[in-house]
């Protein structure tokens, strides 16, 4: 797959499609997100990557208030719809829709796919005929490559693949200004993966919403993302544009990230050189003090397991480490090695500075991205 090139949204004086301020979501002391600033603007497509437990999935589902937010605040097209009342929040349901990891858990399996996909309109599509109602899911089904018959079948009748393209029509029937795709592809055959990439990319592009793409599949985000947030155990530590972050990664969990990516080449990939983390992994239970990942960083030094490193500006986008200076140089745990953003082959060897306290093991994410969990 090839970068996506996508023609400007107008966003003049238009208020970005998602604020998210400080965002804390707690599920009794477990801490899965712990202050998550972000914005995206009309028709950008940002990406929000990690591993698995690092809070990426509760985020979105805090953003379709699907979840309480234990505190901060959440503006969808400037509307703070944090604290709004069911009754209150509805006028704003139409801005918002998410397509869910799981296609066949999110249908419900007692109905008709056409009654799955005319859900939004009954909801909130004001006082339409049956005529029209069916007129506007068959014209919704077409738009994700379905034919208007599959709205008579129900949804095991149907593939993997079919299934989530009805999750996606059902998510764009209402307009929304953002869609939240929550690892879209991660419960699908590889076969069918790129083209429901594919399907989501052509959607973007022809009609302009705004989406937060959740996901671990950095080859995906690489496809589809205008930028990028990196995510560790209920936090952000790195944030910037796809090709700054592709080619300039800051942070050493970002590095880990994108040198555990797969490579297409099976002798390169043989080739390559493990990145040394730590094998005390933190739980969100008990988070360590300052640096959240220096428990497991190659580079840490003391002051990461004492000072919390702030979120702040360095070179072409923001970075959580200590050890990034104002111009976003800084270590390097891939030495010598920068990562192709067409091509996703970071080469070079190893920096480890902790051999004798460090255990060889790769991050989680090669894992996921070979053989991803039905959910997180």
């Amino acid at each position: 797959m090839t970068t996506q090139t996508r023609m400007p949204v107008a966003t003049e004086g238009a208020p970005p499609a998602l604020e998210l301020d400080d965002l804390v979501m707690h599920f009794g002391p477990v801490r899965a997100v712990d202050g998550v600033s972000l914005t995206i603007r009309p028709g950008q497509v940002t990406a929000l990557v990690g591993e698995s437990g690092s809070g990426k999935s509760t985020v979105g589902r805090c953003v379709v208030r699907l979840l309480e937010p234990t505190s901060g605040s959440v503006r969808l097209t400037g509307t703070d719809v944090t604290s709004l009342s069911r009754a209150r929040l509805r006028p704003h349901r139409r801005a918002v829709s998410i397509v869910f990891q799981d296609p066949a858990g999110s249908l419900d399996p007692r109905m008709l796919v056409g009654e799955v996909v005319g859900e939004p309109l009954r909801l909130l599509g004001g006082r339409l005929g049956r005529a029209e109602r069916e007129r506007r899911v068959a014209e919704g089904l077409e738009r994700v490559g379905l034919r208007p018959e599959v709205a008579r079948r129900y949804p095991h009748e149907l593939s993997g693949g079919q299934r989530q393209r009805v999750s996606i029509a059902r998510a764009l029937m209402s307009e929304p200004s953002l869609l939240v795709a929550d690892e879209p592809t991660s419960a699908l055959d590889v076969s069918v993966q790129a083209s429901v990439l594919n399907l989501l990319a052509d959607l973007q592009r022809d009609i302009g919403f705004a989406c937060l793409f959740i996901t671990h599949d950095l080859a995906a985000v690489e496809y589809l993302a205008d930028d990028i947030a990196v995510m560790y155990l209920g936090q952000l530590v790195e944030q910037g544009s796809r090709a700054e972050l592709f080619a300039h990664p800051k942070h050493p969990y970002t590095q880990a990230l994108l040198a555990a990516a797969p490579v297409a080449d099976p002798v390169r990939q043989r080739a390559r050189t493990r990145v040394l983390l730590g094998d005390d992994l933190p739980s969100a239970l008990d988070p360590p003090p300052g640096c959240r990942f220096h428990t497991r960083c190659p580079v840490a030094v003391e002051r990461c397991s004492t000072e919390v490193p702030a979120l702040r500006h360095a070179g072409g986008g923001t970075v959580a480490c200590h050890l990034v200076a104002d111009d976003g140089t800084g270590p390097d745990v891939r030495v010598g090695g920068t990562v192709t953003p067409a091509a996703l082959t970071p080469t070079g060897t190893l920096h480890d500075t902790q051999a004798d306290t460090r255990t060889e093991t790769q991050t989680e994410t090669q894992t996921e991205t070979q053989h991803p969990r039905s959910s997180e």
